[in-house]
Order: structure tokens, then C-alpha cells, then sequence
């Protein structure tokens, strides 16, 4: 096996030699021929090409798509570049889009608190809403104006829309709105156009309930509901919102401020009011009511002896004129 394998390489080793000289041969007389300056010569290149180049388009088939895949590499790259720039000043642009739609909003919100028509008599104080309750429980927002700028307790607030609550607790720099969706909440209403009052209940639901209604049947959803001003709460006159039905057949109102988006409060300072502080005579003191009972029982006594007496005035006449009229008559 051994002697076969190397009678075969010693056949095989001078016929690679012949073709390898052959071949250098070869590529030596085509760079001659391509060096030598004649014109049969360079008539001979053309005819040498004209029949041997086009049999080769096979041959040139590959490196054509390959410089066209490279070509195209080149240009996915250039477009994949070109789209992350894009994507990059899209994002910037929509940033800026973001800001400005803020700023349009915030400015249209100042605006319609400046042309929220008021009691010419009433001010107010603008504030920025800075945080809120968080909570299902309990309905409320900060605001960033507290006792240093005025605010005191029990304060109406409202947006450019409509009432938003009262205030409920101020600090030196910030004061709590508690919103009229709150638990809490309570407040005096009137029912346009019928005039019925009622009582603004809120329940942790963005449409609070109506209750204490006079006659239901003089009122209707889409009427006007606003602030009654009784009790000297709030100022009367001020938009809370309309009139519904809810689900559970309950008649509700439908908030008009926007309490998705309260950025900005106004804080309607309130006129002083004349606080009683003396006991008048419709609020008895504390242990008056024995007294009270025992002065009517002692006075339904009085009365009752009065009558009593009255009753034995009228029938001593009647006695005595009976006596003379049997004795007149024995005679």
C-alpha cells in the first residue's frame, strides 16, 4: 500500500511541475502580448477579446452582484442612518410639540378664569394647584396660597368653569380645597329656573347627589344648579353645574369644572358676615329645657284654673235665680 502511494507521487510530481510551467508560460507570453505596442498586435487583443470576453459573462455574473450587494449594504447603511436622525429631531419635535400644548392649555385656562363673570363686589386670589389627595377616600387638592396671602377658612374656590369647593385648613404658604366630590362636603344649592332648594351631598362621585329637594316634580335634568349663598357659606350665584339623572335613578349634578385638569384655582375671598355670638331667644341654653316644660305645664295650670273659675262665675247666677223661683212659688 505503501509502494502504490508513492509510485503514484512520483508520477503525479513531474506532471505538476509541466503544468505549472506551462502556465507561467502562459501568463508570461499574454503579458508580453498585452506589453507589445503594434498595430497587428493590438488588432490581434481586439479579436482575442471580442471572442473570449463575451463567453465570460457567466464569470463576471458573480463579482457584479456582489459589488451591487455591496453597493446596496452601503446605501441600507446610509438610509439607517439617516432614519435614527429622523427618529431623533422626531422626538425633539414632539417635545416641543408637548410644551407648547401645555403652554396653550395653561394659558387658555388663565383666560377663562379672567372671563368668569363675578359680583363686581367679590375678589379673589389666583393659585397654582400643586398636589392632590391621592385618594379614593378623600377628595382634595394643595394649592400654593395660604394665610400669607389672605386665604382663610370656608373660602370659595372655583376654575375658569365653575365652583370647585371650599377651602379647609391654610397654612402660612398653602391651603387644602376640599372639592365638592369629597364625603365632606355639603352645600346649599338653587335650581334654575324653578328656584328649588337643595342640599349639594358629595359621595366620592364625580357627580355628587341632590338632596332635600322641595318638589322634584318643578325640577329637570339640564336645569342650571348654582350656589344659594344660604348659611353665608359660598356666594350665592355662582355656576355648579347641571342637572342629571344617575344610573340608580337619583337626581345628581353634572359638574361644569373640569376636575380631570385643575392646574389653576381662584379663591374668592368672602364678605364679612355678622357672626352671633350671644344666645338668642330661639336657642335655649344648656339645661333650659326642664325649665321651658315646667313654665308651660305651670302656665296650661293657670289656664286651666282661670277657665275653671270662669265656669263656676257663669253657673252662680243661674243657681240663685232657680232658689228665688221656688221660693216664689212655695208662697
Amino acid at each position: 500500500m505503501a509502494r502504490s502511494n508513492d509510485s503514484n507521487q512520483i508520477y503525479l510530481r513531474p506532471i505538476r511541475r509541466i503544468v505549472i510551467g506551462a502556465l507561467l508560460v502562459l501568463c508570461f507570453g499574454v503579458f508580453m502580448l498585452w506589453r507589445i505596442d503594434s498595430p497587428r498586435v493590438e488588432r490581434f487583443r481586439a479579436a482575442l477579446i471580442d471572442q473570449v470576453v463575451p463567453g465570460f459573462d457567466w464569470a463576471s455574473a458573480p463579482v457584479r452582484k456582489m459589488s451591487n450587494m455591496i453597493e446596496d449594504f452601503q446605501s441600507y447603511n446610509r438610509i439607517y442612518e439617516q432614519n435614527r436622525e429622523l427618529r431623533r429631531e422626531l422626538q425633539q419635535m414632539k417635545a416641543w410639540k408637548e410644551a407648547a400644548v401645555q403652554l396653550e392649555q395653561q394659558n387658555a385656562k388663565l383666560l377663562a378664569l379672567n372671563n368668569v363673570r363675578l359680583d363686581p363686589k367679590l375678589t379673589s386670589v389666583s393659585g397654582v394647584v400643586i398636589a392632590d389627595s391621592g385618594s379614593p377616600f378623600r377628595q382634595s387638592v394643595l394649592l400654593n396660597v395660604g394665610r400669607r396671602d389672605g386665604i382663610r377658612d370656608g373660602w370659595a374656590t372655583m376654575d375658569g368653569l365653575g365652583l370647585v369647593g371650599r377651602i379647609s385648613g391654610v397654612g402660612d404658604s398653602t391651603s387644602r380645597v376640599i372639592l365638592l366630590t369629597d364625603a365632606a362636603s355639603r352645600i346649599p344649592v338653587t335650581i334654575q329656573p324653578s328656584g328649588q332648594q337643595s342640599l349639594l351631598v358629595g359621595d366620592n362621585n364625580p357627580s355628587p347627589l341632590l338632596e332635600f329637594l322641595e318638589d322634584s316634580d318643578q325640577v329637570r335634568p339640564g336645569d342650571r344648579v348654582v350656589s344659594s349663598g344660604d348659611g353665608g357659606v359660598f356666594p350665592p350665584g355662582i355656576l355648579v353645574g347641571q342637572l342629571t339623572q344617575g344610573p340608580d335613578g337619583r337626581l345628581r349634578v353634572r359638574l361644569s369644572s373640569d376636575y380631570e385638569r385643575l392646574e389653576f384655582l381662584r379663591v374668592l375671598r368672602s364678605h364679612g358676615t355678622e357672626v352671633i355670638r350671644d344666645i338668642g331667644g330661639l336657642i335655649a341654653p344648656e339645661g333650659a329645657a326642664d325649665a321651658l316644660r315646667a313654665e308651660a305645664e305651670a302656665r296650661a295650670a293657670a289656664e286651666a284654673a282661670e277657665a275653671e273659675a270662669a265656669a263656676e262665675a257663669t253657673t252662680a247666677p243661674d243657681a240663685d235665680a232657680t232658689t228665688e223661683t221656688a221660693q216664689a212659688g212655695g208662697r
